[in-house]
């Protein structure tokens, strides 16, 4: 080549000499685009292989992908539904009371004379509890009982006139028929035994209405004694030595509260779902927070065979033996109530539920397909959930089930252990 433009270097014959110089760079140009191009060709080329290449092996992996997807059977974790058992305990909250309370009133006025007993103290059916001082009511007796003497007397004066009165009539009677008795004076007779007789009969019926007058004072007057009306304890006294009190039946005064307490009632309202299993017999155990460690058991004694309709609950009452008087009135205390069940339910795990736009729902496994089931929920007991539809006993369920489950996919089960009772 450098002979070549050596050559063309030497000037020729009949040629301007100045045009030489030009010709051998145009060439190595030329030759040196061509090298270019081609270079670049060839790496194109290579680009477009090589993208082709990796283009076919991508989608060959996708196809591949998609196809495996189609065919893969996810392995899910499944538990096996449990019958709930026959009987439910159900807690609730419960306040005790005294078997037996009752408010003393007033029903005499007076005064307190002597009071016998304080707060605290423990009373017999029968002690005297107070004294009251009546003195109007003694001098009301005393009076009615000199009228009752006096009406007894009217009594015998009737009595009297009456016999004289059947006396005389019986001298005029004959003497009446022989004419010797004028008629006039007969019908006297007559009716003057009849007037007596009407009268013994008024002086006796006075005698009567001022007895009973007599027992209703003398009652009043067996209330100035306030006596205990069965076994307990004073909790409350509202009087004093000196107290005036009414015995009016409206505005009697308030005098003491008494509670018998050796044996407790507790009083729990039972919600309706729990309400249909409770009858007298039932078991029952009540616990109070301040006696840890300690139970007291008993059975439910009645019940008021009617729910509150505004709270839909039933009104249940214990009677609890307290012959150590640990258990107080008034106090909150829970109570475990064993009932049994009216209808079959099942045990579902908790995390087995699926909650959505459908409801509170499961997936049930059968021949390797799942199938979406909805439940109803009676109860939550945390880790699991009480379902009285939309599974069997024996049913299996999938635990924590895959956002894209629905009806009809395709599963592996792997059991879990059977859900306990509860």
């Amino acid at each position: 080549m450098n002979d070549t433009c050596n050559r063309q270097r030497e000037p020729a014959v009949g040629r301007k000499s100045e045009k030489a110089p030009n010709d051998c760079p145009d060439t190595q140009r030329r030759w040196s685009r061509l090298l270019f191009g081609g270079a670049a060709f060839l790496l194109l080329a290579a680009g477009l292989a090589f993208g082709t290449s990796r283009s076919y092996s991508q989608q060959r992996e996708v196809i591949a992908t998609a196809d495996h997807a189609r065919e893969f059977v996810p392995s899910v974790r499944v538990a096996t539904v449990g019958a709930s058992p026959g009987n439910i305990v159900v807690t609730l909250p419960a306040t005790t009371a005294a078997f037996a309370d009752a408010n003393i009133y007033a029903r005499a006025t007076g005064y307190i004379g002597k009071r016998n007993v304080d707060i605290g103290d423990h009373v017999k059916q029968g002690e005297l509890l107070v004294e009251l001082g009546v003195p109007e009511l003694d001098d009301q007796i005393a009076q009615n009982e000199s009228t009752l003497e006096q009406l007894k007397a009217a009594v015998q004066q009737a009595e009297a006139n009456s016999t004289l009165a059947q006396a005389t009539w019986g001298r005029d009677k004959p003497l009446l028929r022989d004419g010797w008795v004028t008629g006039h004076q007969g019908d006297i007779d007559l009716q003057t035994v009849k007037a007596d007789e009407a009268a013994v009969s008024v002086a006796q019926a006075n005698v009567v209405a001022q007895e009973r007058l007599l027992r209703v004072l003398h009652q009043n007057r067996a209330y100035a004694s306030v006596v205990a009306p069965f076994d307990g304890i004073i909790t409350q006294r509202n009087v004093d030595v000196g107290s005036l009190v009414q015995g009016n039946a409206n505005t009697g005064t308030f005098m003491f509260e008494i509670m018998q307490k050796d044996v407790i009632r507790v009083r729990v309202y039972v919600p309706q779902d729990a309400a249909f299993g409770v009858a007298p017999g039932v078991e029952a155990i009540v616990r109070v927070p301040e006696i840890p460690g300690r139970t007291f058991r008993g059975e439910v004694t009645r019940i008021a065979e009617a729910l509150q309709t505004g709270t839909r609950t039933l009104l249940t009452e214990i009677d609890i033996s307290n012959p150590d008087g640990a258990l107080q009135p008034g106090t909150y205390c829970t109570v475990d109530l064993n009932i049994l069940r009216k209808t079959p339910s099942f045990l579902v795990p908790a995390d087995a539920t699926i909650f959505n736009q459908n409801g509170m729902q499961v997936a049930v496994v059968k021949d390797g397909t799942a199938h979406i089931h909805k439940v109803s929920v009676m109860r939550d007991f945390g880790t699991q959930v009480e379902v009285d539809d939309g599974v069997e006993q024996g049913d299996l369920v999938i635990i924590n089930p895959p956002i894209a489950l629905s009806e009809g996919s395709k599963v592996r089960a792997r059991a879990e252990p059977a859900v306990p009772r509860t």
